[in-house]
């Protein structure tokens, strides 16, 4: 998708939504200043081009019980297709995983994980990571607290 095709006005509609998805197609014409069927067009297009290729609820990971963000950066022995496919199905399948990127520099991958708790997090590590063939050297750091996290890019200028 070429990001010429993405306008001020789309980019307004994709911030709005990426901090109401639940709004009302009427209030959001009103706040970027299309009337409905315009609006509406621009959604569906942002949609069928995959601009937007979802919606979904946002968690407080504390109420739920967990209580501890730990980012995780995973070295393999070997930088192979192999090796990195066995590490992305088997981390695929742990639900403490909130999201894994395949990296360059120093580290293959940085994860984010969340548990109730430091034992918790020390059976992850025993238990999970360094089961997983391949991993060399894990390093991790805890996140003393969120200060921002952004859902949409942000408005061409």
């Amino acid at each position: 998708m070429a990001a010429e095709k993405v306008d001020k006005v789309d980019a307004k509609i994709m911030q709005i939504l990426s901090q109401d998805g639940r709004i009302s197609w009427r209030d959001l014409a009103e706040q970027i200043g299309l009337s409905l069927t315009p609006t509406l067009r621009r959604i569906r297009r942002l949609e069928n081009d995959g601009y937007i290729t979802g919606y979904s609820a946002q968690f407080d990971e504390q109420k739920l019980g967990f209580g501890i963000t730990m980012y995780v950066w995973v070295s393999l022995e070997r930088q192979v297709e192999e090796t990195l496919k066995v590490f992305e199905r088997r981390i695929a399948d742990v639900p403490e995983v909130m999201s894994c990127y395949l990296m360059t520099g120093e580290a293959d991958y940085v994860l984010r994980i969340v548990v109730p708790d430091l034992p918790s997090y020390q059976r992850f590590m025993l238990d999970v990571l360094t089961r997983i063939p391949g991993v060399s050297r894990i390093q991790s750091g805890l996140a003393i607290k969120p200060v921002f996290q952004r859902a949409a890019p942000p408005i061409p200028r």
